[in-house]
């Protein structure tokens, strides 16, 4: 819902701060008081184009803001998280600025954004119904979602929309299929040549390491094997050896230990020592003694790793990582006979086809239901806004071509005169009486819209009396279910409203500027009472004004 409006620097508009509810409010004043200039910066903000003559004379920038609440908006909350823009406290806020150079900047909660990110927020935000340029009406998607809203059956749509994907992404494949039949032939050869190569090396898990480690032992055999001697002789066998030298400190130690009890400690310290070195003499000698000098064996394990080594330059990769190649190769091979069953892809392209045409026809069904419902109930409430004889069509005609929301297209179709054949609502219907269908829609799918705020100019055009007061009754019905906001010039129809402000055209020696001053009841009575006589008012058309407000409260 819109909460709060900001304008600087707009056509004839200074500065102004407009403070909106909930329910229906009217925005009146005299001709060219810049009543519809509001209308026009909102939806300049929500994306439309900015034209240079919109800046206001003498001015160097205009901006333009506004507060929405979104609490309970989930399509606004998720399209938000999607773009990386989450609203605070519930609050949504959009700002756009334009130069005289005609340099455009827009921000949403504070962050830089597109001109169609603008776009794509106001779709959720703010329906405006007036000129063509602004309306959603007579866009295609727009009514075909109208039809499947009212009809209560949006949760079918989206099953239907994952049932063409799932049917084009099959598609998709078994085409990929045909087409590459050739070059996976040849890629398949190569593959079997390397998977075949690869498996006759026949590399065991970690045998590169193992085999490594193998012919550097053996490769150093005799080396190791003269270490290992000298190491016994310099620890045990030999004449110095430091296992004699050690025991030798240690008795004498030991014998003096009689004379000074603190050296018993020290030999307690070495005695340790002593038996570790007897230790690793021994292990020594078990080395020794296992250390193979067996030239054959090495021969054979450098022949092992020099056949490892080629096939890692023939597939030019590293010796160890020749067991995942092998691995990826038979991965790639099976991923390549799936894809090359065609017969097996058209087998689930015709499964996906038949899944998709089955609940497509289940859409289908309800929604030429729903638009046969809705048509009716619109053509009704026509009668009575100043279309009488009039009526709308929904046409629910079959595409060439299955699309991700069915199998049909919707068009609204209508005629606001008995004489007057259908046709396409963009086309026969003025302004005026585009707005006022737009309202009848609204008003018949109040309960299942999920734009919080609507906004009709001209929905007065052309009418008067009893019509006009019937439009005034149905804005105000609307108004129970979402925000509605509405410029207009009669009488009936403001006394219907909410909320009241008129919009007044101030001068002084700057120039001609607008402001909007909210109504309280006894201004109410004024302006209704102006709206009826201009300028002369008198007693009688007071009077008038406010039987007009206490009628629209007992309507209420």
């Amino acid at each position: 819902m819109l909460r709060l409006l900001s304008i600087r620097n707009f056509v004839v508009v200074d500065s102004l701060e407009l403070e909106l509810d909930a329910g229906f409010t009217v925005l009146t004043g005299e001709t060219g008081a810049g009543k519809s200039i509001l209308l026009d910066a909102l939806a300049l903000l929500l994306g439309d184009r900015f034209e240079p003559g919109q800046l206001r004379m003498g001015a160097e920038r205009a901006e333009i803001g506004a507060a929405f609440d979104v609490d309970g908006r989930h399509t606004v909350a998720e399209w938000l998280g999607t773009q990386g823009l989450p609203a605070e406290e519930g609050t949504l806020l959009v700002r756009r600025t334009l130069d005289r150079d005609g340099r455009s900047r827009a921000w949403i909660n504070g962050r830089p954004v597109t001109l169609a990110q603008c776009r794509e927020v106001g779709g959720r935000l703010v329906d405006l119904h007036g000129q063509h340029e602004h309306q959603s009406l007579v866009a295609a998607d727009v009514q075909r979602d109208l039809v499947d809203a009212f009809g209560g059956f949006a949760a079918l749509t989206r099953e239907t929309g994952a049932a063409w994907r799932a049917w084009s992404d099959a598609r998709e494949r078994r085409e990929a299929a045909e087409k590459a039949a050739a070059a996976s032939g040849a890629e398949r050869d190569r593959l079997e040549a390397r998977r075949s190569d690869l498996a006759a090396l026949r590399l065991g898990a970690d045998e590169w390491e193992s085999l490594a480690r193998a012919q550097s032992r053996l490769a150093h055999a005799a080396a190791l094997l003269e270490a290992a001697s000298t190491g016994v002789d310099a620890l045990a066998d030999g004449d110095d050896a430091l296992s004699r030298r050690l025991a030798s400190v240690t008795a004498r130690l030991d014998a003096q230990a009689a004379h000074d009890p603190a050296l018993a400690e020290i030999v307690s310290l070495l005695e340790p020592a002593r038996i570790q070195i007897d230790e690793a003499a021994r292990a020594l000698r078990r080395y020794g003694e296992r250390l193979d000098l067996d030239p054959a064996e090495l021969g054979r394990v450098e022949e092992r790793l020099a056949a490892i080594h080629d096939a890692a330059r023939r597939h030019r990769t590293r010796p160890e990582a020749l067991r995942e190649l092998l691995a990826a190769t038979e991965r790639e091979l099976a991923a390549l006979a799936e894809s090359a069953d065609v017969a097996l892809l058209a087998q689930r392209e015709a499964q996906a086809e038949a899944a998709y045409r089955a609940v497509a026809g289940e859409l289908s069904a309800k929604r030429r239901y729903a638009a046969s419902e809705l048509a009716s109930r619109v053509t009704e409430s026509m009668q009575q806004l100043a279309m009488a004889g009039g009526r709308l069509e929904i046409a629910v005609e079959p595409l060439a071509t299955p699309a991700s929301y069915g199998l049909e297209r919707c068009e609204f179709r209508v005629g606001t005169h008995p004489k007057q054949p259908v046709g396409p609502l963009a086309r026969v219907a003025s302004g005026g009486e585009l707005s006022r269908i737009a309202l009848a829609i609204q008003v018949v799918a109040s309960g299942v819209g999920e734009v919080p705020t609507l906004v009709f100019d001209e929905v007065d055009a052309g009418i008067g009396g009893t019509v006009a007061a019937h439009v005034g009754r149905l804005l105000q019905t609307l108004g129970r279910e979402r925000q509605v906001l509405c410029v207009t010039h009669l009488p009936q129809v403001a006394a219907f409203a909410d909320h009241h402000y008129r919009v007044v055209k101030l001068g002084d020696a700057a120039g001609v500027r607008a402001g909007v001053e909210p109504l309280a009841d006894s201004a109410r009575v004024d302006e209704l009472a102006r709206m009826m006589a201009g300028a002369a008012i008198t007693a009688k058309t007071r009077a008038h004004a406010r039987e007009l407000l206490e009628l629209h409260r007992r309507a209420r």
